[in-house]
């Protein structure tokens, strides 16, 4: 009897010590944040930010924003079954374009709502970002600042540079100490590229791997020197369907975009403007609800 309770005894701990060890690794992975550095500051962009605010007249609406320095037009579409909400941007300076990151810390499962972390910085208008804490691997740079520099086989970036053009490059051409010398301000790792010196640089086989055909979306594009695009799509509801990374490219053509960049989509999309959530943000379809966040690409001082 002894001799059965030892054998059975020791599988039994050791069946517990695995299921642990699953559960920890679990956690580690999806659940417990670990924040490795807070967002770079800097006195200039506060001073930029106070400035701003006593110099210049602002002019807000529901669908617009127009201060001198930035102006913003939101235009809500209906194509393909599916809501798209539309931010046509244009800046007097690239340093208006800029991101952030969850509770102002870079990290591993460090997350928010987008219209939280846009709040924390007085975003006027603000998009999900790529979702870097979702990756081990990939470039982080975020205003000027590098803080993750491994290369992710196969993956392809889109590159902010301080002029505010864009650019479509593969990790593995390039290291980010290289972009960061050459004048590179964001790198967003997530794609694919959209559009490329106005063409469209999808087809229809690259859904599958990637996603469903027809999804909620998140894209940034570039139309002419500092004339940006934010689009977000709501999907997987009645009301919206959702759309392919070919609808959108061909969507956001139709924009007169020069080059676009796909970012985190599905649950993740959503689109803020002057303090509100402007679409419908769904993970399930069956309930409407902001998804909590990386980072979030934004306008603002």
């Amino acid at each position: 009897m002894f001799k059965y309770l030892k054998v059975h005894g020791i599988g039994l701990l050791y069946g517990v010590l695995l299921t642990g060890f699953t559960v920890y690794l679990f956690m580690d992975t999806f659940l417990i944040s670990k924040v490795y550095r807070m967002a770079e500051e800097t006195e200039e962009q506060d001073i930029v930010l106070e400035n701003n605010q006593e110099e210049t007249m602002v002019k807000t609406s529901e669908t617009s924003y127009e201060d001198g320095e930035i102006s913003i037009t939101l235009t809500e579409y209906r194509e393909e079954d599916t809501s798209i909400y539309v931010a046509d941007i244009v800046l007097s300076s690239p340093e208006y374009l800029k991101t952030a990151f969850a509770q102002n810390s870079y990290g591993k499962n460090v997350t928010e709502k987008t219209s939280e972390i846009a709040g924390g910085v007085n975003a006027i208008l603000a998009i999900n970002g790529d979702y870097y804490g979702a990756q081990e691997k990939g470039y982080v740079l975020r205003n000027g600042t590098l803080y993750r520099s491994e290369a992710e086989e196969g993956q392809e970036d889109l590159v902010i540079y301080e002029d505010g053009s864009f650019e479509i490059l593969s990790e593995e051409s390039v290291t980010a100490e290289e972009l960061l010398e050459q004048g590179a301000q964001e790198i967003l790792s997530f794609g694919p590229a959209l559009i490329e010196n106005g063409t469209i640089a999808v087809t229809e086989e690259d859904e599958v791997g990637k996603a469903m055909a027809s999804n909620p979306r998140t894209a940034i594009g570039i139309i002419d020197n500092l004339h940006y695009v934010f689009v977000v799509s709501d999907g997987r509801t009645e009301e919206s369907e959702g759309l392919s990374l070919l609808e959108l490219a061909e969507f956001m053509e139709g924009l007169g975009v020069e080059t676009a960049y796909n970012l985190d989509g599905g649950g993740s999309s959503t689109m803020y403007f002057n303090g509100e959530v402007i679409n419908t943000p769904t993970t399930n379809g069956r309930s409407v609800k902001e998804r909590s966040v990386s980072d979030i690409v934004y306008i603002g001082y």
